[in-house]
């Protein structure tokens, strides 16, 4: 059997592919993060060189610096000066990475955001019916407690029902779906923070989460998807209010 002689850097550079002229920075991470992501490459992997990297996609090398730069930034590599850039983890430990970049790079649609999280959210509820643990829906229990004991402090009741819905996620244990509900639950959370302004809007709130919870006792996931949809919906128009006011 013919042994691959090639060295790791000569694959990469096989495996890319030119860019058209001009190619935006993004375009250049897309590409290495399509590469870095499929498997093909070990952990600690040491990549080409600025210039071997801008000659294969055929870019300048200041796209190719500032895609390894904004790529360092959210962990995909690691920048040694002197010694080169390298390939941190896993292809399946960089799936979050590689998800807050492609929607923080992608056309960003805050409207979308709030869509796909509801649609993510009624999706755990229903699984969270079959799933959660007894201790699992006794803490969420005790979340909408903590909601609820908040009174006037919305912080506070902020606090709860983020760790609410945290706790919600990791009750099913499908560390993707976790992953990729956290990441666009944090590109919201800037608006998710400010959402509740009212104590009358709270008690809209605490009932609503009662509801999730009183269908996750009863095991019930239809129920448990058809609460959710319904929070989803007042705590999306929240949401929306707040971006359209900026």
């Amino acid at each position: 059997m013919a042994v691959d002689s090639t060295s790791p850097s000569e694959r990469i550079v096989d495996a890319l592919g030119t860019l058209s002229t001009g190619t935006p920075v993004s375009e250049v991470a897309r590409r290495l993060l399509d590469l870095f992501t499929s498997g093909s490459l070990e952990p600690g992997t040491r990549l080409p060189s600025e210039r071997q990297l801008a000659s294969s996609l055929a870019v300048g090398r200041s796209a190719v610096r500032e895609a390894l730069a904004a790529l360092e930034i959210i962990g995909i590599v690691d920048v040694r000066p002197g010694s080169g850039t390298f390939l941190r983890g896993q292809a399946s430990e960089l799936l979050p990475q590689t998800l807050r970049w492609g929607l923080l790079i992608g056309e960003k649609n805050t409207s979308e955001l709030i869509e796909l999280r509801a649609g993510l959210e009624i999706y755990v509820a229903r699984l969270a019916a079959t799933r959660a643990s007894d201790a699992a829906r006794a803490s969420l229990r005790a979340h909408v407690q903590e909601m609820r004991g908040a009174g006037t402090d919305l912080a506070a009741f902020a606090r709860a029902d983020l760790s609410f819905h945290l706790d919600l996620a990791e009750s099913v244990e499908n560390a993707t779906l976790h992953d990729l509900l956290h990441v666009v639950r944090s590109l919201l959370q800037v608006y998710a923070d400010r959402a509740v302004h009212s104590r009358e809007e709270a008690e809209v709130a605490v009932r609503e989460h009662e509801a999730v919870t009183d269908a996750l006792d009863a095991r019930d996931p239809a129920a448990a998807a058809s609460a959710m949809a319904a929070h989803m919906v007042t705590a999306g128009e929240r949401l929306a209010r707040l971006v359209e006011d900026g």
